[in-house]
């Protein structure tokens, strides 16, 4: 991918959420206008759209020149090819509405929609895991290099990115990476959000603990009685973490069957990553039965936590030998392990969502422009 950090481009930009809409502004890669917000007015339309103009007249106002384009994610479900907000559940008031023309007709500038998770991934991509982990395997004389990267969100709810060959991949009805929908790893009646998310840590860690669900501190808090800094009921805090990261690691295993490609983690959860990453990595590691009694593995490649240093290692070092190439000369170095990795997010869930609105939307001015 393009690496746009020096890039003199503009790029106005909004976190979209229920309750307040955030504005700011891009360029080569960090905010360039101080971050501010106003209501979402989630049940009115016209005093949202309202809002919407404001915020973004006020952040040109405070750029030294006119913005390049005008990127940002929000929330589904909606048609991000066409910009149509299709009808999300925290913002009522956008029923069918082609927002994407209606900015570009008020502001004369291209407008680029996306969901949060897609955009997380390509923020990833662009400066995040995947050029830190092609960059360690490059000190290290490997010659293995990543090009695809599918992301995957752990908070309020379970999301999901895809990054292809350095092109954010959506699918033909602005669907594609939704994890959150696959089936739940024991409850086939669930999908797999339920046993993968705050509320699921929560929900764990009462039943294990003998309290009602709303007695359940929030998961920042179970990690640190989970880490022996808070008091309450260590083995359900444990557990809680760990059966979360092996219905994570079921649902990441089945969609890197398709994708094969290196995993990052973000959201709200990732920051007790030592709890549950171990357990998504045995999940993908784990085996199916034949009908003889032997045992396969559910994924081909093997798995490997990037943030725990041995695995590293024998991550990066991988199993790389020289081939003679027969009738010839030459001599090929080919890395025989394959592998794929997962590891938390470089820049932050936040910054690398607003870092992947940017760089998505440069990306397709510079198409436009080739074109």
């Amino acid at each position: 991918m393009r690496d746009y950090s020096n890039d003199k481009r503009a790029v106005l930009t909004l976190d979209a959420g229920g309750t307040n809409f955030v504005f700011s502004a891009m360029q080569a890669n960090r905010a360039v206008v101080e971050s501010f917000a106003l209501p979402a007015e989630a049940g009115d339309l016209e005093k949202s759209l309202r809002n919407l103009f404001e915020g973004f007249e006020r952040t040109m106002g405070k750029l030294e020149a006119t913005p390049s384009a005008i990127s940002f994610a929000f929330p589904a479900p909606a048609d991000y090819f066409n910009g149509i907000i299709v009808g999300p559940r925290n913002l009522p008031a956008y029923k069918n509405v082609p927002l994407r023309a209606i900015l570009e007709d008020r502001f004369s500038l291209p407008v680029f929609i996306n969901n949060d998770g897609d955009l997380f991934t390509y923020g990833e991509a662009a400066s995040g895991l995947l050029p830190h982990v092609n960059g360690l395997l490059e000190q290290a004389g490997s010659p293995k290099r990543f090009r695809n990267l599918f992301g995957v969100t752990l908070g309020t709810g379970l999301g999901g990115g895809i990054v292809r060959d350095g092109e954010l991949y959506t699918g033909d009805n602005s669907v594609a990476g939704e994890i959150w929908i696959l089936r739940h790893k024991y409850d086939p009646e669930l999908n797999a959000e339920e046993g993968a998310s705050i509320r699921a840590v929560r929900r764990v860690y009462a039943e294990l603990s003998g309290i009602g669900f709303e007695e359940a501190p929030e998961p920042k808090v179970i990690y640190d009685i989970a880490k022996g800094k808070a008091e309450g009921n260590a083995y359900a805090a444990r557990e809680a973490f760990r059966k979360m990261g092996e219905i994570a690691g079921d649902a990441i295993a089945n969609a890197s069957t398709l994708l094969d490609a290196l995993v990052v983690i973000g959201g709200g959860v990732s920051g007790a990553h030592s709890q549950f990453l171990p357990a998504i990595v045995n999940e993908m590691n784990s085996t199916y039965l034949a009908p003889n009694g032997e045992r396969f593995r559910r994924l081909i490649p093997k798995a490997f936590n990037l943030e725990e240093p041995a695995q590293l290692d024998q991550f990066l070092r991988g199993e790389t030998t020289g081939l003679e190439v027969p009738y010839s000369n030459r001599t090929l170095r080919f890395d025989g392990l394959q592998r794929t990795g997962v590891g938390i997010t470089r820049l932050g869930t936040s910054e690398a969502t607003s870092i992947g609105a940017y760089a998505f939307a440069l990306n397709r001015l510079d198409r436009s422009d080739a074109v």
